[in-house]
């Protein structure tokens, strides 16, 4: 892809206060630019047109959330899988779609809003449906971490099929 040629596609595009290139966003120094960038220039909305955000999506957000900025109010448009690798053969293909992707990008953070933390108190218990072997085992195993279980089966026994079995092969234990 030509970066100049989108960065210089997206500096002009209403909203956008700042483009930057950097060939390693995710590095220490990147994210020092884009945590300046947010207190220096007071932005309220922060668009990264890079590689995966599988990878680095967290890393961007917890920027946002150094720089007093909500994490919401980030957007990330994965030019490495969307373009730069489906597109190899074809520079100005990817470089156009790219264009494409960021605009989107841009827009889609135009309305973003920021979502509220909510803390829930959660009580540490777990149900296991089924008491049968791999429930009673699962059961078992959680309460010997002190977990509280509830063991929920359908049947009017438990112990599922194996309950049923005389012997059981090659122990020849008793099933039971």
């Amino acid at each position: 892809m030509d970066c100049d040629a989108i960065r210089e596609f997206v500096e002009p595009l209403p909203s956008v206060i700042i483009a930057r290139t950097n060939d390693f966003t995710c590095s220490d120094p990147g994210q020092q630019s884009i945590k300046n960038d947010i207190l220096e220039l007071d932005l309220n909305r922060i668009v990264v047109a890079a590689c995966t955000p599988k990878i680095h999506e967290s890393t961007y957000r917890a920027v946002l959330v150094e720089a007093g900025l909500s994490p919401y109010y980030f957007e990330m448009v994965n030019m490495r899988e969307h373009c730069s690798f489906v597109h190899q053969g074809d520079k100005k293909g990817a470089t156009e779609k790219a264009m494409r992707l960021i605009l989107a990008g841009i827009n889609r953070a135009r309305v973003l809003e920021s979502i509220p933390r909510k803390e829930i108190p959660i009580k540490k218990a777990v149900l296991v449906i089924g008491a049968g072997i791999a429930g009673m085992n699962a059961a078992l195993d959680l309460a010997n971490q002190g977990i509280q279980v509830y063991l929920v089966e359908k049947e009017a026994t438990v112990g599922g099929k194996m309950a049923q079995l005389d012997r059981i092969f090659p122990t020849d234990d008793c099933g039971i």
